[in-house]
């Protein structure tokens, strides 16, 4: 099959680059600069950001297999520096950052900007430039710091952009790459009916006639991938549930029976809260609260395995931002964001191999995927919920009593948005626990009492993100209910932070 390849840097947005090429139909595969090989079924390579600077010897550099091939190329912010300098421009670093927003004014005609205005707002994010180009290049757009901002040689189609036309905050950057993807001339020849097929091919494969243990959250990724394995293997598909008291109120109950009832699954739910809060006290790092919260989540499901006859599979529901965020692919020098229980692999004593055929697919894509199959809207919107759950939404040390308060004040939070309308026009929304006192006034009485955060978010990627524009009325209500109805709250705030630089969640 005919593919365009991303070689990855190092960047945190470079599996964002293969998303928007599959949103486009493109069949699209993510690869280390350090790994290429012949292929010839590739029609053009993208050459992502990365956090290195590119004229500095032992830094990644571009596999002279790539210029060989003779195949088109589009550098992006630290490829289109290394491809510059590879080719003899120069690259220097003047201490004038460009972090943000920026206007992009087109010099010259490009088949990149094909029908594309003439001035855009772009997203920047780098530190080097290029300040010369090599022979037979040609500046096709500037910004304000960035003299060069965008480059091409036409005779080898290889093109340089300084910005991220990946990222939502670039305006027409789907449109750029879709003009790349008319210079390598390739068909469209991707759909969700493919990514099923390429599933169902890899999970026969693997499993054979094995039997698969499924660690289910409830959540989107888990859902859709316990429908599709179960589709495909019956009664060979063990879906386990651990309730690790960090659930949402309620959370237990309402996934066993709803999932029961919407696609005839049956779940078994193993309690553990205690296991997991015993060894969570008086831990407050998050980095390490994520990592106790995973390996013990392993445990309990080697654990649970022993019950089961013919177990060789555990099945998880990981997705690729967690990938990404985890520096799971580790040759690229890409920088940790924060780990996740689900990445990273397993213990070496675990007798259960991995399966997780979500592993490159971003949250849209899976939930592509549960529309294919006829999920209800009901389990496909659902906002998505952190493997470590409120172990990490209560930021310190997790208590029984931080998390009862953190419960209710969710349950509201979420409740007031479903009924207001506002939860399906959100992409993800929280409430969060604050280790902090604050004077508060109840009656007469003057109280010093918890704090709790509001999050809500809109993004189509989960790699970048917007604070959703609440009414502030619809956010007051929420506020006087949460301290009227949770004891020992008394200040709530909401948090208006995009990501970048913050992330969606707090830890």
């Amino acid at each position: 099959m005919k593919k365009v390849l991303v070689v990855d840097y190092g960047s945190q947005y470079t599996q964002l680059i293969a998303r928007r090429l599959r949103e486009l139909n493109i069949y699209s595969e993510v690869t280390p600069w350090d790994e290429i090989s012949n292929d010839d079924e590739v029609a053009g390579f993208i050459l992502s950001g990365g956090p290195e600077t590119s004229n500095i010897k032992g830094n990644p550099t571009i596999n002279q297999l790539i210029f060989d091939s003779k195949k088109p190329i589009l550098g992006i912010c630290y490829g289109m520096q290394v491809l510059a300098h590879q080719e003899g421009g120069k690259i220097i670093n003047d201490g004038k950052k460009e972090f943000g927003n920026a206007k992009l004014i087109i010099k010259d005609w490009s088949s990149l900007f094909n029908n594309l205005p003439n001035q855009i707002d772009v997203w920047m994010s780098h530190g080097d430039k290029v300040v010369a180009l090599p022979e037979g290049y040609e500046v096709i757009a500037s910004s304000d710091n960035s003299p060069i901002a965008a480059y091409q040689n036409l005779e080898k189609n290889y093109f340089g952009l300084q910005f991220h036309p990946e990222v939502t905050h670039t305006n027409h950057g789907l449109a750029m790459i879709e003009n790349f993807i008319q210079v390598c001339e390739i068909q469209k020849n991707w759909s969700s009916e493919d990514i099923l097929e390429q599933i169902e091919q890899r999970v026969t494969g693997d499993v054979q006639e094995g039997k698969v243990l499924l660690a289910l959250s409830g959540g989107v990724d888990s859902t859709v991938l316990a429908s599709v394995l179960h589709k495909q293997l019956g009664k060979r598909l063990v879906c386990v549930m651990v309730d690790h008291g960090l659930l949402r109120k309620d959370e237990a109950q309402n996934v066993t029976s709803s999932l029961k009832e919407k696609i005839n699954l049956d779940i078994n739910l193993v309690h553990a809260s205690d296991i997991f809060l015993r060894k969570l006290k008086g831990v407050t790092d998050p980095e390490t609260k994520r990592k106790i919260i995973g390996n013990t989540f392993i445990e309990v499901f080697e654990e649970e395995a022993k019950k089961f006859e013919d177990i060789k599979w555990l099945a998880q529901g990981t997705i690729y931002p967690d990938v990404i965020e985890s520096a799971g692919n580790s040759k690229t020098k890409a920088k940790v964001i924060k780990s996740h229980h689900n990445v990273g692999g397993l213990p070496e004593r675990m007798q259960l191999k991995l399966l997780e055929p979500f592993r490159m697919l971003f949250k849209d894509e899976v939930r592509r995927i549960g529309r294919t199959i006829n999920l209800s809207e009901e389990i496909i919107g659902r906002h998505p919920f952190p493997g470590p759950g409120l172990g990490i939404r209560v930021i310190g040390e997790v208590t029984s009593d931080r998390l009862h308060k953190l419960r209710e004040a969710d349950h509201i939070f979420l409740t007031e948005l479903k009924s207001s309308g506002f939860y399906n026009k959100a992409s993800q929304a929280y409430a969060f626990y604050l280790p902090i006192k604050s004077v508060g006034v109840v009656g007469d009485n003057r109280i010093y009492a918890d704090v709790i955060g509001l999050r809500s978010v809109d993004t189509s990627d989960f790699m970048t993100a917007k604070v959703t524009n609440l009414p502030n009325d619809f956010v007051q209500h929420v506020s006087t209910r949460i301290v009227n109805e949770v004891q020992g709250v008394s200040r709530v705030v909401y948090d208006i932070t995009s990501k970048p630089p913050a992330t969606i969640e707090w830890e």
